[in-house]
């Protein structure tokens, strides 16, 4: 939905760009057209995750969303690097920019076409815990803003400063290198099985409260949208191999119950906790 989204606005940005040779919107257009090609590849790496395990991949295909997540970041360094070129080559070649009527409703429409489909994505993304989505979505919506630096840039040119078309297409170039980096942060942090401290500490707590349990640990890894928690309790001394197997089951619910994010939850219990 937000590749066909995207796809119109772009498309439409980068007619209006060639038309009124405005670098400042023929970046944003480019911008929304790469975006099209991160749809594509967040919707491929989310098919390729459904696969179920198999021998050789016995945790599933779930990273394979993680590593579409990696596309996208290349895509957007690109953009930039393609919106920064142009912009320097207008501002040092003197060209001109015309038709600024149309240009000023590309841009608007860049805006209005961002929102709606990041709202939709940030909406789906949150709902299926997909930490590639949810940054697609803020990429969608820091588009919005370099929308608006192309239409500023195309008023600024109206009222009679010729330099403010390159200006505006070095603020996207700069609006498109910050989402980069936004990105490819937020996906290192997900491959590298980085959590949320309040996350364990929440899980912690719900764990130490079950019956029996003296002491827990807790450590997590994300794989793809599923966040996977071991749990690691001390129990009393004297509990037996089937009490410790009845609490390691309301621990898992409890953990299951306070962590909204936790999908699977799998119980240790210490060696020297049960006989």
């Amino acid at each position: 939905m937000s590749a066909v989204g995207l796809a119109l606005t772009g498309a439409i940005e980068l007619v209006l760009a060639l038309i009124t040779h405005s670098v400042g919107l023929l970046g944003d257009a480019l911008h929304n057209l790469s975006d099209v090609s991160t749809s594509a590849l967040v919707f491929l790496g989310f098919a390729v995750s459904k696969k179920p395990p198999s021998a050789r991949y016995p945790y599933g295909y779930e990273r394979a969303e993680d590593i579409a997540g990696l596309g996208v970041a290349l895509v957007i360094w690109a953009s930039a690097l393609f919106a920064g070129v142009e912009s320097y080559r207008k501002l040092v070649g003197h060209g001109q920019t015309t038709h600024l009527g149309v240009g000023m409703v590309g841009a608007a429409l860049g805006i209005v076409g961002n929102q709606v489909v990041a709202r939709y994505k940030a909406r789906v993304g949150r709902r299926i815990q997909s930490a590639t989505l949810q940054a697609d979505a803020r990429h969608s919506w820091l588009d919005a803003l370099s929308s608006l630096g192309a239409l500023i840039g195309l008023v600024v040119v109206a009222l009679g400063y010729r330099i403010g078309d390159p200006i505006a297409g070095f603020a996207v170039t700069l609006f498109i290198l910050h989402v980069g980096y936004e990105v490819t942060t937020e996906l290192v942090h997900h491959l590298m099985d980085g959590v949320d401290p309040e996350t364990l500490h929440v899980g912690k707590a719900a764990a130490e409260v079950v019956p029996g349990v003296l002491e827990a640990d807790l450590a997590g890894r994300w794989t793809g949208r599923t966040l996977r928690l071991d749990v690691e309790a001390r129990l009393d001394p004297g509990a037996t191999m089937a009490e410790a197997e009845a609490v390691g089951r309301q621990v898992e619910t409890a953990v299951l119950d306070a962590v909204e994010e936790a999908r699977q939850v799998r119980f240790i219990a210490r060696a020297d906790a049960q006989r």
